[in-house]
């Protein structure tokens, strides 16, 4: 892919020469660090030498007194906790944080639940809920999901079952009915930062509960490397919070790995490497993903919350197994997508693109529109349709919010959630030209020729 290259040199002299001399540095990196927001010395040092002691008072985010309120009733009387997760690497990241921390509190009381992508599909269900009922739970804690999931939690609440929601998406029109709702995404929370995990949000809520128990927060730092790779394979800004989790993480993961992750970095052939985001993203995070993607996602929690380094081993095996089986999966369903583009698609007047066919692996299919995205430069919707059901998902190009888009289609959906780049849905086959027709309309409206040209800010010239 061709990109336009965009040169942003508006830079102040004067802003160049003071911090090169405060930080004894080059005016090339100083301009760097300018666009970046650090124009001090102060600031300097929290970006190369992060410090947990300058993460934000979990407190500050709506709902967490009485999220916290809530979880520390059920640890004193002794009720039953089931910790729901999400299928991809930051959901059962979360979901082993959760269940780790708070086994550590009450023992065999807490449980955890991560739906099946293909039978089940995204975030909480009125089957799941039914199960964990049966189960006797009356706190269901959400991580990386359920933010949009109101019907679900009203079904909850009906079954005289709890939930506090932890989640990082974006929030419908209307919150449910959870007894707490995290998310620093909620219009309405004054949280300083915005771009947490799934998993981030998890740990400030661990945060907050060991405040209220007065217990060390240190303690706390054990599972830094969980919240690291979850938030590295989510892609969210290393900025802020998340710089901070990251790189303490990461140190946690090169010099003293958890059993899991010291096993899957042995079956990905990179113990012997420095772990860096890179290395997660590219290579850990699609390993993790396929045992979700192509079968039980449980595993992967199995793996983070492993007692023994054999166990770990095993477990890591069968990721790796997994993770062959997708790759050829995923390149089948890459060729017949590139078959559907060239033959009965436009390229090169399309704004979007929507492609759907009879059993499509679900798992791969989120796959299989980034690489469209990346082959065409046009937001993608790829949709799998099993037994008159379709489930998509959406990958998206700059300037154009493709939640936003599915949103305003979303009277032809039985579900939808996501990102402004990223998101899913569910919708009844017969439904799918008119969606499509109702998706490239606003495309075409919302989108210019120039947006559809890729872009790459350049920072400065040497």
């Amino acid at each position: 892919m061709d990109y336009k290259w965009v040169i942003d040199c508006d830079y102040n002299d004067e802003d160049v020469d003071r911090l090169s001399k405060e930080l004894g540095i080059p005016d090339l990196l100083s301009k760097i660090l300018l666009k970046r927001g650090i124009d001090s010395f102060e600031k300097a040092r929290h970006y190369f030498r992060p410090d947990l002691e300058a993460l934000h008072d979990p407190f500050l985010m709506k709902d967490m007194e009485r999220a916290v309120d809530r979880l520390v009733q059920a640890l004193e009387n002794g009720e039953k906790i089931m910790v729901y997760g999400d299928y991809d690497v930051d959901g059962v990241s979360g979901a082993s944080l959760l269940y780790l921390v708070l086994s550590q509190l009450v023992g065999p009381k807490v449980s955890y639940y991560i739906p099946d992508r293909i039978t089940e599909g995204y975030g909480l269900s009125i089957k799941s809920i039914d199960e964990i009922a049966a189960q006797g739970v009356s706190l269901i804690v959400t991580i990386d999901c359920g933010v949009t999931a109101v019907e679900e939690i009203a079904h909850a609440n009906q079954l005289g079952i709890d939930v506090i929601v932890a989640d990082h998406h974006q929030p419908g029109e209307t919150l449910p009915p959870a007894v707490a709702v995290l998310d620093p995404k909620r219009e309405d929370c004054p949280y300083p930062f915005k771009e947490l995990a799934g998993v981030g949000v998890g740990f400030k809520f661990m945060q907050a509960l060991y405040k209220r128990l007065g217990l060390p927060e240190s303690e706390l730092d054990q599972y830094l490397d969980i919240v690291a790779l979850g938030s590295c394979a989510d892609i969210v800004p290393v900025i802020d919070e998340n710089r901070i989790l990251v790189r303490h993480g990461l140190d946690r993961i090169n010099f003293n790995p958890r059993y899991g992750i010291k096993a899957l970095l042995e079956s990905s052939g990179i113990e012997k490497k420095e772990i860096t985001v890179g290395l997660i993203v590219f290579v850990l995070a699609p390993r993790i993903n396929a045992v979700g993607r192509m079968g039980d996602a449980k595993r992967a929690v199995q793996l983070f919350t492993a007692r023994s380094l054999q166990e770990a081993r095993a477990i890591a095996r069968e990721l790796e197994r997994e993770n062959k089986a997708r790759r050829n999966v995923d390149e089948t369903t890459f060729k017949e997508a590139l078959e559907i583009v060239e033959n009965r698609l436009d390229p090169e007047n399309d704004y979007a693109f929507v492609l759907y066919k009879k059993d499509w692996h679900p798992g791969v299919i989120g796959i299989v529109a980034s690489r469209i995205v990346e082959r065409y430069y046009r937001p993608t919707i790829m949709i799998s349709v099993v037994d008159g059901i379709g489930k998509g998902s959406a990958r998206s190009i700059s300037g154009f919010n493709i939640y936003e888009a599915i949103r305003d289609c979303s009277h032809l959906l039985t579900a939808f959630g996501g990102h402004k780049y990223a998101a899913g849905l569910t919708i009844e086959e017969e439904k799918i030209p008119a969606f499509i027709e109702c998706f490239k309309n606003i495309a075409r409206e919302r989108i210019t020729p120039q947006d559809l040209v890729p872009q790459m800010t350049i920072d400065c010239e040497a």
